[in-house]
């Protein structure tokens, strides 16, 4: 059991005072707040036992070093001003690095976005009440820049290091744009990110930047500073690249990771197709027809699905048909890797999700004042989910071996696809009409 089960789960005190803070609070950021500091004092003490071998005011012969009282410190979050308690031990000194900046690098991030804002002056009215919250009112240029300067070089190294020798097998690519100043004007600026798995099936992030557009240029300098670090391409190296169907992404993939197959995310072509056709009933019948063919787990009806599923849809709009016919090749890329890692990398999901988080960390902040500022506190907050990805393996190593080791499969017989197609009709028929099919 880990010090953080202990912790929650063992520790009556901390359930005490829990429920104390929750009779004494007026409102639920006081409550969070108070919760936080609880936590906090509580896994600091539990490391400080840790370090001296025994409980705090227990007798063991296992002991090898005691307290000596402590020493408070004021801890900025973005759910306020914590008071932390570090113990002081009779030999040695002892602080819970690890655990104080798992706790406040974005914080720190935020308030530096937030204090800088308020030091030019150009903080609007809901700023200036974070602002307020966190005490950022308070703090003098030099303090904003000594926290701005300490942020910059762990995210600066972050966003720097080196994967040579590690091997990605799948590369998810995508863009989010977050409001920032740029020469004096608000504008709207892409955060581009990419996110690798790594050949001990963790997922990686292995880069970020802020650019204007996501125009061929900026994606080929960012997919080349990739390759610069050590991200591989060719036999060894990324063997499929997942991303929406933006040309100049598409571009610079072919451009700078040769070998590698591309899917395009099913989601954004269902999205796609379904937004050339302008009544509820046929979108619901393109909907499900395409579900349907992607839900496939043999190849060679999967892809009779697919075909099948474009003629549907072509009877409701010849365009949106005419979009899902041409998208074939690279829609159904992911069927060429093992079945058991397909749902992973047949969507951009994964991106998705690392999308809406980097808003949940910046919708604090209304506009950027610049793009150090942003990449400041996008970059701390990807550190974070890069910390808490390396707990949790997604793909077992000997399965994602197989993606090294694809084998070019026989085209298929007549008897084979006349009768993938024979399944494809019941399949697409039952999907968009569950009667019909049945009948």
């Amino acid at each position: 059991m880990t010090v953080m089960d202990t912790v929650l789960f063992n520790d009556p005190e901390v359930k005490g005072l829990a429920l104390e803070a929750l009779e004494e609070c007026t409102d639920l950021q006081a409550f969070g707040r108070r919760c936080l500091e609880i936590l906090l004092n509580a896994l600091i003490s539990a490391k400080a036992d840790e370090a001296c071998g025994a409980a705090y005011g227990e007798r063991s012969p296992e002991r090898s070093n005691s307290r000596n009282g402590y020493r408070e410190r004021s801890l900025l979050t973005s759910v306020g001003d914590l008071k932390v308690r570090i113990p002081k031990l009779r030999t040695g000194a002892f602080f819970p690095d690890d655990l104080i900046e798992r706790y406040c690098r974005v914080d720190r991030a935020l308030v530096a976005a937030v204090a800088e804002m308020y030091v030019m002056g150009i903080s609007t009215r809901k700023v200036e009440e974070v602002a307020g919250a966190l005490g950022v009112s308070s703090m003098s240029k030099s303090q904003v820049s000594r926290l701005c300067e300490c942020l910059d070089a762990e995210v600066g190294a972050f966003r720097r290091q080196r994967f040579d020798g590690v091997r990605f097998a799948y590369l998810w690519l995508d863009a989010t744009y977050v409001k920032c100043r740029v020469e004096g004007r608000s504008v709207s600026q892409a955060v581009v990110t990419a996110i690798g798995l790594d050949d001990t099936g963790h997922k990686r992030f292995l880069g970020v930047d802020c650019v204007d557009t996501e125009s061929h240029a900026d994606w080929r300098a960012f997919l080349a500073d990739l390759r610069a670090r050590g991200v591989a391409a060719g036999k060894d190296g990324v063997q499929l690249v997942v991303s929406d169907a933006h040309e100049g992404l598409r571009k610079a993939i072919a451009e700078t990771f040769q070998g590698a197959a591309w899917q395009r995310c099913v989601t954004h072509l269902m999205r796609d197709v379904v937004g050339h056709i302008h009544n509820k009933e046929g979108q619901g019948l393109a909907r499900e027809a395409m579900r349907a063919a992607f839900a496939q787990k043999s190849p060679i009806v999967a892809r009779a699905c697919y075909q099948r599923a474009a003629e549907e849809v072509m009877k409701v709009s010849r365009t949106a048909g005419e979009v899902l016919l041409e998208a074939e090749e690279e829609a159904l890329a992911y069927l060429a890797f093992p079945a058991s890692h397909r749902t992973k990398i047949r969507t951009n999901n994964v991106q998705e999700r690392a999308n809406r988080e980097i808003k949940r960390r910046t919708g604090v902040v209304q506009g950027f004042p610049s793009r150090e500022s942003l990449i400041r506190l996008v970059g701390a907050a990807l550190i974070e989910a890069d910390e808490e990805w390396s707990a949790r393996c997604v793909i077992s190593k000997p399965s994602l071996a197989h993606a090294w080791r694809r084998e070019e499969r026989p085209a298929p017989d007549e008897a084979s696809v006349l009768e993938a197609r024979q399944v494809a009709d019941r399949i697409i028929s039952t999907a968009i009409d569950p009667e019909e099919g049945q009948g």
